[in-house]
């Protein structure tokens, strides 16, 4: 039983580190996309809001990036 407790601790210290990890950026990801949707709400002048009809726009102009990709 020792033998297994020497084995699984490490394991799941490194799947634990793993796990901190991931979330850590993926949080960070959309830390940064939010910050870029913020600075082109900016870029538009409207002090950082933007009417339904613009983040309409902008959801548009991205579906049809993702398209343009090969």
């Amino acid at each position: 039983m020792d033998g297994i407790q020497q084995v699984a601790l490490p394991v799941l210290g490194i799947l634990a580190a793993a796990a901190v990890t991931f979330y850590a950026v993926s949080f960070a990801e959309l830390r940064e996309k939010s910050f870029r949707g913020l600075d082109e709400s900016e870029d538009s002048g409207n002090g950082g809001f933007e009417s339904s009809l613009s983040s309409r726009k902008r959801r548009a102009r991205r579906k049809a990036e993702k398209e343009a990709k090969p």
